[in-house]
């Protein structure tokens, strides 16, 4: 791959090729895995089952197949060497070598993996001809009773589509279509479509962005067992329920989540979590294959102008219509209303000002923290009527005196909170569910509001199958998430329909603690290790890596069946005590409060599971001989006592027992002895100089920092010394070329450094003088796992920049 010439890479079997050469492709047969069959009459006999799409590979994960040995990982883009030849349908992988792959195995029959369950296999895709142009005379004749025909078929029948799915059922089969939204959580579904591609046929796999799900759901309307999973936020999966109830599909498949936007409520509720971070594909296949099939009630939202409203309540910005006609998660009205509404229209204003995530929060909190000041909605209770079930709860809403009403669905509301308290809090009413036919009304003032983020909860008023709201004046609502300021009206709340969603089940690994033949031990002692964030980013997941970079933090004593919510409780009285019981960790820094647990069995790599999805993992499914939990505010060397970090005291080493006051007629040290001190990798000597007073950000003649020293020499000590004690301004600073000390680190080589300086903050997007950024410096030194490592981190702070998700 040279990088002069422009290169396309096959998601669905990652073949990689110049742009020129991909004419050489078609010459030597070479055809991409096939998602469909042609029709014809040649065709009709064609076998129904799918063959080996076998491609030579000059690099392969995993272990032959039939030797059990590892695959040489020597590659360069250089390397001419085949070591593998895998099938882009099952991954089977065998070295490239008569002892291994046998020619037979060519026309042998795929079993299409281990997810052949919900692949749709392209035996059941065909491509449909066009009608040619020299029928239109044989049409002519029979264009009455065509007429006739066509205006008996539904709108979706009488047109022409490209593709015709002729499925052959089998009970075992849970065929599976992905809707993926790109623009979803920072753009993470634009990254994630790539590796559904891969894993399945590129046939099921749809970007919502071209064209919606209806083209899609409507071609697939006949194949049984069919299961949907909607990648992207609540809105989303709204959006998918809506054209479903249009279809009127029977019976209707049942959605899954991904979740993929950034309150992620109904993903929460189902069990699928609060966001994806980093669970391998093939996983949550499996999880959607095996997930329970449950129902979700969906509202019907009617609204009608108040007729008693005098035309003084008319206000000229609201509207008689509300955003949308049907809810899944909640409707409300009030204060939360009024601050979505006000970021939505400031958004649209000034689209340019909310393109990062942080930015989007603060303006929310300025908005609330100024509506608060205001008092917007502290009248709320004199301008609404509230009817449930024939009961008047208006006098109960104006002794309340709420500024913010909620009429609630499911149990999560406002990313992850529980408005209407956890199950057990409220013996006056019937436990909260999601398929019961009731909403939740709960009212909210701004000390229930405030308290909500740290465990709190609402004022519950009521439970209803029906709602009759009377407003007099123009007030802001939002339906999941879609905010307007709806004028005077009559609003109906009543049950639509049932949905058919997939909750995600919880599961007991087959394979207990040491061996098969043994059963789960009534309990489990189980060493406690963690692994810091900049470890598990740096080493990509790799699992013999991070073991060996992890940090023994104690032993923990278990029963046997715990799931991990328990065990969580175990770990966290284990960082209390220092000296806990089996306690072997060389650091006593603490856990931050954001720490999460390892999946260290069931992928070929490590990955982080959710909190929310705790209750739904046992110890022995994620843990053999050892739980791993990740530490997200931890430094890769924080764990180790030579190093100083931020949170610990500085190590007490020979060369500083404790710090050092000069005189007061003292003169502070000069800049050159700080970089002195720094060129000869003299750590306690700079340690010494910055307690006496020396300038951390001084420069040299040709604009170098003492960062850039201390990278040239390569000292790890003293880099990491200036990032914990010099201002972030020194991460960024150039040297006279147009050099940040991110850009040398990455020239040399400097793996360990390189994650220190990214980690700290560095910006991974600034060029040099020859426009160079510090990955293409690392490109030019020939490393790539350097290269690719900050190619990933440059692609994060990319995406950092990317806008929220709306509702669809």
């Amino acid at each position: 791959m040279l990088k002069s010439v422009s290169r396309r890479k096959c998601a669905a079997c990652k073949i990689v090729v110049h742009t020129p050469c991909i004419e050489q492709l078609e010459k030597i047969n070479f055809r991409c895995k096939p998602s469909f069959r042609e029709s014809g009459s040649r065709n009709v006999r064609e076998p129904t089952f799918v063959r080996h799409h076998w491609v030579h590979r000059r690099r392969q994960d995993g272990k032959c197949r039939h030797c059990g040995k590892g695959f040489q990982q020597k590659f360069t883009f250089h390397s001419k060497e085949i070591v593998a030849i895998s099938c882009s349908w099952c991954k089977q992988a065998y070295h490239s070598k008569v002892s291994c792959f046998m020619l037979q195995q060519i026309e042998e029959p795929c079993s299409l993996g281990v997810h052949a369950a919900v692949v749709i296999p392209p035996t059941w895709i065909l491509r449909a001809r066009r009608p040619q142009n020299t029928l239109k005379a044989s049409k002519k004749k029979k264009r009455a009773s065509f007429k006739r025909k066509s205006s008996k078929k539904g709108p979706e029948e009488g047109r022409w589509r490209p593709f015709i799915i002729r499925p052959t059922p089998s009970p075992l089969m849970k065929p599976l279509l992905v809707f993926v939204n790109p623009k979803s959580g920072g753009n993470q579904g634009a990254k994630i479509i790539q590796s559904f591609l891969w894993y399945l046929n590129p046939r099921q796999v749809f970007d919502l962005s071209q064209g919606g799900p209806k083209e899609a759901l409507e071609m697939y309307r006949r194949v049984h067992n069919l299961r949907i999973l909607a990648c992207g936020g609540d809105g989303t999966v709204g959006w998918i329920l809506s054209t479903l109830d249009q279809l009127r599909l029977k019976p209707p498949p049942p959605v899954a989540i991904l979740p993929l936007g950034t309150g992620n409520d109904l993903a929460r509720t189902l069990n699928w979590g609060g966001g994806y971070t980093d669970e391998p594909v093939s996983k949550i296949l499996s999880h959607v294959e095996e997930g329970n099939v449950v129902q979700l009630d969906r509202w019907d939202l009617r609204a009608e102008p108040n007729p008693e409203a005098g035309p003084e309540e008319r206000d000229e910005g609201a509207t008689d219509r509300l955003p949308l006609d049907v809810f899944n998660n909640y409707f409300s009205l009030g204060f939360d209303a009024h601050v979505t509404l006000e970021f939505h229209e400031s958004r649209e204003a000034n689209p340019e000002k909310f393109n990062s995530r942080f930015r989007n929060k603060m303006f929310y909190a300025g908005t609330a923290f100024s509506d608060f000041l205001m008092g917007s909605s502290k009248d709320l209770a004199k301008h609404i009527r509230v009817v449930c079930d024939g009961t008047d709860l208006t006098p109960k809403i104006q002794d309340l005196k709420p500024q913010c009403i909620v009429f609630l669905n499911i149990p999560r509301y406002c990313a992850g909170t529980m408005p209407w308290g956890h199950p057990g809090e409220h013996h006056d009413f019937e436990p909260q569910r999601h398929d019961d036919g009731y909403l939740e009304v709960i009212g909210f003032t701004m000390t229930s509001l405030a308290a909500l983020q740290v465990g709190g909860h609402g004022e519950r008023l009521t439970q209803c199958r029906e709602v009759l709201l009377t407003t007099s004046k123009a007030i802001p609502v939002q339906v999941d998430g879609e905010p307007c300021k709806l004028a005077a009206s009559c609003i109906r709340i009543s049950l639509r329909n049932q949905a058919t969603m997939v909750q995600k089940a919880k599961r007991r690994s087959a394979a207990p603690l040491h061996s098969d033949q043994q059963p789960v031990p009534e309990q489990l002692r189980i060493q406690v290790s963690r692994v810091s964030m900049h470890d598990y980013e740096a080493l990509h997941y790799d699992k013999e890596q991070l073991k060996e970079a992890s940090v023994p933090l104690g032993t923990v004593v278990v029963p046997g069946d715990s799931d991990l919510e328990l065990c969580r409780a175990h770990i966290e009285r284990l960082r209390q005590e220092p000296e806990g019981a089996g306690a072997k960790s060389p650091t006593c820094q603490k856990l931050s409060p954001k720490w999460c647990f390892l999946d260290a069995t069931t992928a070929s790599r490590f990955y982080r599971i959710d909190r929310a999805q705790e209750h739904l993992n046992y110890v022995t499914e994620i843990a053999q001989d050892e739980i791993y939990i990740l530490d997200p505010e931890l430094l890769g060397a924080s764990a180790r006592p030579d190093l100083p970090t931020p949170s610990s005291p500085l190590p007490t080493s020979p060369c500083s027992p404790r710090p050092r006051s000069l005189p007061g007629d003292a003169a502070p040290p000069t800049g050159e002895e700080l970089i002195e001190a720094a060129k000869r990798n003299d750590f306690c000597k700079l340690q010494e100089l910055h307690r006496a007073g020396g300038d951390l950000m001084h420069r040299d003649e040709r604009g170098r920092t003492l960062l850039h020293h201390a990278v040239s020499t390569g000292s790890k000590e003293v880099v990491r010394y200036l990032l914990d004690h010099a201002p972030t301004e020194i991460l960024d600073a150039v040297e006279e070329n147009g050099e940040t000390c991110l850009h040398q680190a990455a020239a040399l080589g400097q793996r360990t450094i390189c994650h220190y300086i990214v980690e700290a903050g560095a910006s991974l997007m600034k060029t040099d003088q020859q426009g160079d950024t510090p990955r293409q410096r690392a490109e030019r030194a020939q490393d790539t796992e350097l290269a690719a490592y900050l190619e990933n981190r440059q692609h994060y702070q990319m995406i950092q920049r990317e806008d929220q998700e709306t509702a669809v």
